[in-house]
C-alpha cells in the first residue's frame, strides 16, 4: 500500500519505518527541513534500539522516503496517517492545534478517495472534528479512522511489529477493509470498533497502567513500614491471572511522554463531562509524591547542604534518551534547592538533558567518574550498565557509603557483602547488621 505519515516524532517515525519494513511504500512528512535532511541521510533524531537499521534498510530498498512536501505526499498515497504531537496545555487538556492544521492541509491536498487515520493520542470526539475540517477544505470523498498506538519507548520497533492487539475505530467499510489488510501481517488480534471507543481505549489503557504503577508504589511504601518485601509481594500478586505481573515494579514513579500527559487529559475529559475522576487524580498525586522519597531517604542520613550527590540516570526509563517528565528532573532540582552539589551521568540521555535544562549540575563521562568521592549515590534509571557495577565497586568510589537505589537494582546478598548504607524501594533494611533506619551519619 502507499502510505503517508504526517509527523516524524516518536510515533510517526517508528510507525512509518515499520510499515515500510512490511513492504509498503511509505513517505514521512515533517515541516522541519533540517530533520527531514537528517532522516534522508539515514540518521535518526531519537534513540530507539533497532530503528536506525530498519530505516537505512528500507531507504535502500526504496520503500521509505522523507519530505517536507505534504501536498505531494498526500496526493501520492492511499492511506494518510496523522501522527503529530498533542502536547498538554497548562490545564491538562491536549493541544490539538497541530492535529487541526494537519487536517486542514490534508483537505486542501486531496485529489481522490483517501483513508485518513489518526494515530496521535486525541480526546474522544477529535476524529469527528478532523472529518469536519477536511470536509470544509475538500470536495473529495474520504473515510476517517482512529488506530491508536501502544508503543513503549525502548521496545517500540518490537511493539509495532509484534503488537498485543490492533484497535481500528471506523464506520467506513473501505477503511475497515484496507486497515485490517494493512495490519494483518502483524497480528490476528484485530478489534474493529466505533471511533469514539477506539479513542477512549488508548486513554483507558494508559490510565490503567499508570494506576498499577502508583498502586504498587503505595504498597511498597507500606512494605517499608511493616518489614515486607515489595518484590516478593508483586511476584505473588502477578501469578494471579486477573492481575498479571507487568507494571508491578516498585520504583520512583512513571514519567515519559504518555502516562503523565494522558492521565491529565483523561481527568480533563471526565471533568468536561461533569465527572470527577477521583481514582485517577489520586494516581497522579501518588506518582508525583513517590519521587521525593529519594530525598527523604537521603535526609534520613545526612544534611544535604554542601554535600555532593551523584545521580545515575536521567532518562525516564532505560533504552531511551527521552527525559520528558522524568522523575530525575524534580529530584535534581530539589537537591539543588537544598544546596547540594549534584553530579549526573546517563549513558544516552545526558546530552538531551543538558540541552533542555539549564541546571547547575556537573556532567560525568562515566558512572564510576560520577560516583567518585560523592557523599551519596542515587540510582534513578535502571540501565543495565548500572546493574553490572557491583555494590563493592560503588562502595570503593564513594566518600561516604550511602546508596539510594530508586530502582531496586541490587539483591540482599550483594548488599550484605558491603558496608553500604543502603535504601531501596519497598524492601526490608539490607544494611549489614540490620541497622535501624534512622540518621546514621552526623555530617
Amino acid at each position: 500500500m502507499k502510505i503517508c505519515v504526517i509527523g516524524t516524532g516518536y510515533v510517526g517515525l517508528v510507525s512509518g519505518v515499520c510499515f515500510s519494513e512490511l513492504g509498503n511504500e511509505v513517505v514521512c512528512v515533517d515541516k522541519i527541513t533540517s530533520k527531514v535532511q537528517l532522516l534522508n541521510k539515514g540518521e535518526i533524531p531519537i534513540y530507539e534500539p533497532g530503528l536506525k537499521h530498519l530505516l537505512a534498510k528500507n531507504k535502500e530498498r526504496g520503500n521509505l522516503r522523507f519530505t517536507t512536501d505534504l501536498p505531494d505526499a498526500v496526493r501520492s498515497s492511499d492511506i494518510i496517517i496523522i501522527a503529530v504531537g498533542t502536547p498538554s496545555q497548562p490545564s491538562g487538556q491536549a493541544n490539538l492545534s497541530y492535529i487541526e492544521q494537519a487536517a486542514k492541509e490534508i483537505g486542501q491536498s486531496l485529489n481522490g478517495f483517501k483513508i485518513i487515520v489518526t494515530k496521535s493520542t486525541v480526546p474522544v470526539g477529535t476524529n469527528e472534528k478532523i472529518q469536519a475540517i477536511i470536509e470544509a477544505n475538500s470536495r473529495y470523498v474520504f473515510e476517517v479512522a482512529s488506530v491508536p498506538e501502544f508503543l513503549r519507548e525502548g521496545t517500540a520497533v518490537q511493539d509495532t511489529l509484534q503488537p498485543d492487539r490492533i484497535i481500528i475505530g471506523t464506520t467506513g467499510e473501505k477503511a475497515k477493509k484496507m486497515l485490517v489488510e494493512l495490519h494483518s501481517p502483524l497480528t490476528d488480534k484485530i478489534m474493529v470498533t466505533d471511533i469514539r471507543s477506539a479513542e477512549m481505549i488508548k486513554y483507558a489503557s494508559n490510565a490503567f497502567l499508570a494506576t498499577k504503577i502508583s498502586f504498587i508504589n503505595e504498597i511498597a511504601n507500606i512494605c517499608e513500614k511493616v518489614g515486607a518485601d515489595v518484590t516478593q509481594v508483586a511476584s505473588g500478586m502477578g501469578y494471579d491471572k486477573r492481575i498479571g505481573s507487568s507494571f508491578l515494579k516498585a520504583g520512583i514513579g512513571y514519567g515519559g511522554s504518555c502516562f503523565p500527559k494522558d492521565t491529565q487529559a483523561l481527568i480533563q475529559i471526565a471533568g468536561q463531562m461533569d465527572y470527577n475522576f477521583k481514582l485517577l487524580k489520586s494516581v497522579v498525586e501518588v506518582n508525583r509524591d513517590q519521587r521525593f522519597n529519594i530525598i527523604h531517604k537521603l535526609e534520613a542520613v545526612m544534611n544535604l547542604s554542601g554535600k555532593t550527590i551523584a545521580v545515575w540516570g536521567l532518562a525516564f526509563k532505560p533504552e531511551t534518551d527521552d527525559i520528558r517528565e522524568s522523575p530525575a528532573i524534580e529530584i535534581i532540582q530539589d537537591l539543588l534547592n537544598k544546596n547540594a552539589r549534584v553530579k549526573v551521568y546517563d549513558p544516552i540521555a545526558a546530552e538531551n538533558f543538558k540541552q533542555t535544562f539549564s541546571l547547575d549540575v556537573e556532567y560525568s563521562n562515566s558512572a564510576i567518574e560520577c560516583a567518585q568521592d560523592a557523599d551519596a549515590l542515587c540510582i534513578l534509571t535502571e540501565w543495565k550498565e548500572f546493574q553490572d557495577i557491583s555494590p563493592k565497586t560503588i562502595h570503593s568510589c564513594l566518600r561516604y557509603p550511602v546508596l539510594i537505589d530508586g530502582r531496586n537494582l541490587y539483591s540482599e546478598v550483594e548488599i550484605s557483602e558491603t558496608d553500604l548504607i543502603y535504601y531501596s524501594v519497598g524492601r526490608p533494611n539490607m544494611n549489614k547488621g540490620q541497622r535501624e533506619q534512622k540518621p546514621l551519619l552526623s555530617f
